[in-house]
Order: structure tokens, then C-alpha cells, then sequence
């Protein structure tokens, strides 16, 4: 994905560690949405860690990370979502806030992805240390692993002060059964789905039914693992992506799922500061309204 994602790019932006005007002047414009639970906004774009942060071997491994973090932060950008089962990823992101003392300014996304009561309680006490941290913004289940056990924790720790969310995760259809189940029997703040224009399957019931049960939506996997870019290599963007402020063909996958009215945050993967700036003007102007959303769904099942 990342090379074709590179030659669809029109161009490198500068990078810097230094805000300027216009990055200041695109956060505050970053289309944001509500968290049901407790009112509070975060922008619809957000920061994966998956991949690209889970093979972090020197302090030279780290520097496109941390040049990627910042600029994120610098556009307005907010949540990162990471996990303790992605390698490196969550004690790279660690290293990377505290060395850029943004932890205040960020909401941090993790999960508990392993079997049993004391080795859940022992991998998110181990979260806490890697993203050198005394609070973590939001801990979801990951891929429904022990549930129950880990989120009579996860309460636990929310009732104490120490995480502010609780949620649970999947990215595979063989469990959305299961997922719908347990959204049902559970009050949850935060469910995390995969959903893409090309792997629509989880707007049929898990969507709606986090819209009822007034649930945040974090989406996983926007780019179809990679589909969605091979299919428009080489294409142009259709003259009409512009009735949605859409500049590249990143915008208009992601734009696509923004617009989606139970869809709170979506967090693609990025490992350049380049990737921000064009992810990141994906919360940017308009959205895609309904009618736009079927046309850009009948666009990419006819390619």
C-alpha cells in the first residue's frame, strides 16, 4: 500500500517541527464529532500505529514516526489509537509523546488483547508504563478476547479515574454476531470496526445498532487493507469529488466513512508526516451527503 499510496500523492509537503499559520488555521477548521456518552468532540480523523510502528529497533527507526506525530498534533490532530499486540507500536508512541511532551493535547487509544483476569490486569498496568502515562483516554477489548473478564476491569480502572472510555473491538465479520451481542448486554462508550467503501459490511447492523445504543465509532482499516488504492492506481479523481472538498483519492476513502452519521473517528494508518497532511484535510470542508455517498459507493464497485 505504501507505494501506491506514494504515487498517488501529487506532492511532498514540507516538513517541520515548527506550527505555522496555515497548519494552525487547518486544525481549528478539523471537522469534529460527538462522543454520545459524554458530550465531549474529537476530530473524525485520527492516527493508527498498526503496521508501520510495530517494528521500532533504533532511535533512527523512530524519527519519520515522531515527524509523522507532530505534524498530526500540529493540523489539529488528536486521537492515536495503538495496542500492546502491534509490536513496537505502543512503546514507540510512548517514546514519541513524551519526547514531544504532547500527552495533554492527545487522546490516547489502546486495548487489552490477552486471555485471562491477572494477564489482562498485568498488559494494561504494562500500557500505563509504555505510554508513560497515569491515564489512558480510552482501553477497548480487542477482538472480544475474554470480554467479560476485561471489561469488569476496564470498569473498574474507569471508576478510579484512571481511563475515561471503555470499548470493545473487531475487525474480522466472522465475529460481528458475537460483537452485536455483547453492544446489546453491554454499555459501552467506544465500539472499533473495520468499514470501507470496499468492505462495507459492518454498516448493515453494527453501525445503526451503535447509533441506538448511543456508542462512538472508531473505524478501523479505511483503505480496504490496501484494496482501495491498487483498484484507483492510475485513475484520476472523478470531477464531481470536488461538490466535497476531496483533493486526493486518501480524502476520498476517508471522507467517505466521515460522513457516515454513526461514525465518530476513523484512524488510518500513518508512518509520514506527509500521510497527516493529506489524511488530515479529510476532516477538512465537506463531507459527502447521502446522495454523494452512493456515488462514490457505485464509482468503486464498478472498478
Amino acid at each position: 500500500m505504501q507505494k501506491s499510496r506514494r504515487s498517488l500523492l501529487k506532492s511532498a509537503l514540507a516538513l517541520t517541527f515548527a506550527p505555522c499559520a496555515g497548519a494552525l488555521a487547518q486544525a481549528s477548521a478539523l471537522i469534529r464529532k460527538k462522543i454520545p456518552s459524554s458530550g465531549e468532540m474529537i476530530p473524525v480523523i485520527g492516527l493508527g500505529t498498526a503496521r508501520r510502528y510495530e517494528e521500532v529497533r533504533s532511535a533512527a527507526d523512530l524519527v519519520p514516526l515522531q515527524e509523522t506525530v507532530h505534524r498530526f498534533q500540529t493540523l489539529g490532530g488528536t486521537v492515536i489509537d495503538t495496542s500492546p499486540s502491534y509490536g513496537t507500536a505502543e512503546p514507540a508512541l510512548g517514546t514519541i509523546v513524551a519526547a514531544l511532551k504532547s500527552r495533554d493535547a492527545l487522546f490516547l487509544s489502546t486495548k487489552v488483547s490477552i486471555s485471562g483476569h491477572d494477564a489482562g490486569v498485568a498488559q494494561i498496568e504494562q500500557s500505563f508504563r509504555n505510554l508513560h502515562t497515569n491515564k489512558i483516554d480510552l482501553i477497548s477489548v480487542h477482538n472480544l478476547r475474554d470480554t467479560q473478564i476485561h471489561l469488569r476491569t476496564l470498569r473498574e480502572l474507569k471508576a478510579a479515574g484512571r481511563i475515561r472510555y471503555v470499548g470493545i473491538t473487531t475487525s474480522f465479520d466472522s465475529q460481528y454476531q458475537a460483537f452485536e451481542d455483547t453492544m446489546r448486554r453491554e454499555q459501552l462508550d467506544f465500539i472499533q470496526v473495520d468499514y470501507a467503501l470496499d468492505n462495507r459490511n459492518s454498516s448493515q447492523r453494527i453501525l445503526p445498532l451503535a447509533a441506538e445504543r448511543g456508542m462512538a465509532v472508531m473505524i478501523n482499516l479505511p483503505f480496504g487493507r490496501g484494496s482501495l488504492f491498487s483498484a484507483v492506481q492510475g485513475k484520476p479523481l472523478p470531477p464531481w469529488a470536488g461538490e466535497f472538498d476531496c483533493k486526493s483519492w486518501a480524502q476520498f476513502f476517508l471522507k467517505y466513512i466521515a460522513a457516515h452519521p454513526a461514525v465518530t473517528c476513523v484512524v488510518p494508518g500513518m508512518a509520514r508526516a506527509d500521510y497527516a497532511d493529506d489524511n488530515l484535510g479529510a476532516a477538512q470542508g465537506r463531507l459527502p451527503d447521502a446522495a454523494l455517498r452512493r456515488r462514490m459507493e457505485s464509482y468503486i464497485d464498478g472498478l
